[in-house]
């Protein structure tokens, strides 16, 4: 579904991205991993249009993105839940929600289902979004982008910061998602126990370059001590 080849960006004068490939199978749960500051969020930022890559493509369902912005990008069917949620504060929960159906893809029956995945955002459907707890922020966040109807769902650190009970609904969340509705995941996670019970496959990004990849039952200790432990 989602194929990135040879893709190269650069912050200022830093080379953030060096020939990155990486291929996003219909149907998977990907985890994009490594350590801080290695380029997960600037690739995901490339995907969605965010910013500029100088070299290299990147193709949803064989449509080439490189020209798109980022709300064309959204209209082919990919919700975007960036790290530190990035909700609407001073809107209302269910004005942060309808922003995320500008699209025209979620309507009516999009709300529904996000109430019925999230009843405490229905519960809480006339508070605004910066009073809500972080948990529900994120549960806010990830009910935006469902708000698409899309066929692909990227999340950049959706459990920093959240407690273990929300940790854990999340998960069962994307399972479901994934299982239930054959939405395509690719999330970038740090916590190993969440990613080996969520993911299907599995990439390391270290300094900007891919360094292995492979079926979840591949990211071994040996793995994680060679290229995630600090």
């Amino acid at each position: 579904m989602l194929e990135i080849s040879g893709l190269n960006q650069l912050y200022g004068g830093s080379h953030t991205l060096w020939d990155v490939d990486l291929t996003v199978s219909a149907g998977s749960r990907t985890c994009l991993m490594g350590r801080n500051g290695m380029g997960k969020t600037t690739l995901l930022k490339c995907v969605m249009g965010l910013l500029p890559a100088v070299s290299g493509e990147i193709r949803f369902d064989g449509q080439d993105l490189h020209r798109r912005p980022a709300e064309q990008r959204a209209r082919l069917g990919i919700g975007y839940v960036p790290q530190g949620r990035e909700i609407f504060s001073a809107l209302t929960v269910e004005e942060n929600l309808r922003m995320g159906g500008f699209t025209g893809r979620g309507g009516a029956h999009a709300m529904a289902r996000v109430y019925e995945i999230f009843p405490v955002l229905q519960d809480m459907a006339r508070r605004r979004g910066g009073d809500l707890s972080g948990g529900q922020q994120q549960q806010l966040a990830i009910g935006r982008a469902l708000m698409l109807e899309p066929r692909m769902l990227i999340l950049d650190e959706p459990c920093e910061g959240i407690q273990p009970n929300i940790v854990a609904e999340i998960g069962d969340l994307l399972l479901r998602l994934n299982q239930e509705l054959e939405m395509t995941i690719l999330i970038v996670e740090q916590k190993l126990p969440f990613a080996r019970r969520v993911g299907s496959d599995f990439c390391v990004l270290d300094k900007g370059r891919v360094a292995v990849r492979g079926g979840i039952d591949e990211l071994t200790d040996e793995v994680v001590r060679k290229h995630m432990t600090v």
